[in-house]
């Protein structure tokens, strides 16, 4: 298991969340995703390491932007 720590702009609420983890629990090897809109934090674990061109097209296809890995 890995986890992984982003940082996403543009959220500002619960359906914000919501639609941003709707979209990375659909990435492959996702096994859990926790949003916290307040910090712009997003806390992936996955069964291995993941590509983060995939995380960003989905957090791009929920309609914000992956501003850093690890933050």
């Amino acid at each position: 298991m890995t986890e992984r720590v982003y940082a996403v702009t543009g959220m500002v609420c619960g359906h914000c969340a919501a639609s941003v983890g709707e979209e990375l629990e659909g990435i492959a090897g996702v096994t859990a995703v926790s949003v916290d809109v307040d910090s712009g934090r997003v806390v992936i674990t996955s069964d291995e390491a993941l590509d983060t061109a995939s995380v960003r097209a989905a957090v791009e296809e929920a309609g914000y932007e992956l501003s850093a890995e690890g933050a």
